[in-house]
């Protein structure tokens, strides 16, 4: 079995989509529509992930332990198909790995001269 270390380089570079995900629940637990909505916002719509993309990333981020369905009781005017989720200890750490990951590659780009256009 390998190590946390190990599994966390394993899923690295994330698919942007996984990585939205992860950070759009990094401040509460969200249903599948929050987490659309916060995606959305926090790009300033430039991502706008589609509910099939959003359910099969979370299905395999629920599978690989990123994330886990929250268990709660319902109140008698949520919809019971609704199901929110939130980021687990190894999601966490797979992030901050990406989020290195991604930082390295900024260095490295802005280190050759490479630098954004400003508009």
């Amino acid at each position: 079995m390998p190590t946390e270390p190990e599994r966390v380089d394993d899923l690295l570079p994330l698919p942007p989509a996984t990585f939205h995900i992860l950070l759009a629940l990094v401040d509460e637990p969200r249903h599948g529509y929050a987490i659309i909505q916060d995606v959305e916002a926090r790009t300033g719509g430039e991502l706008r992930l589609s509910a099939g993309t959003l359910y099969r990333s979370i299905a395999r981020m629920v599978e690989q332990g990123l994330i886990a369905e929250v268990a709660r009781r319902r109140t008698a005017a949520e919809d019971e198909r609704r199901r929110t989720y939130r980021l687990t200890p190894f999601g966490t750490a797979v992030a901050r790995a990406e989020m290195r990951r991604l930082s390295q590659l900024v260095r490295l780009a802005r280190a050759r001269g490479l630098t954004p256009e400003t508009a």
